[in-house]
C-alpha cells in the first residue's frame, strides 16, 4: 500500500509563486490566498480542491483512490 503524500508543493497560476503546503487529512480546501499576489485560488471545475488543481500532488482522498470532499 502507498503511503498518502502530504506535503505538496502549490504553484500560483497568476504569478508563478511557489509554496510549500501541507494538505489536512480531514479537509478538502476550497479557497487559497496566494502569498505573494493575493489572488484567492479556486478548484478548477473538474477538481475537488485547490491542491488537486494547483499542487505538485493531488488531496489525500484522490490518492486513496476513494471518492473526494465534494
Amino acid at each position: 500500500m502507498n503511503a498518502v503524500v502530504l506535503d505538496l508543493v502549490l504553484i500560483c497560476p497568476d504569478c508563478g509563486i511557489a509554496a510549500q503546503e501541507t494538505m489536512p487529512t480531514d479537509a478538502c480546501v476550497y479557497f487559497y490566498e496566494c502569498r505573494q499576489c493575493r489572488t484567492l485560488l479556486r478548484p478548477k471545475s473538474d477538481d475537488c480542491c485547490v491542491f488537486c488543481s494547483f499542487g505538485s500532488v493531488k488531496c489525500p482522498p484522490v490518492q486513496k483512490q476513494q471518492t473526494c470532499c465534494r
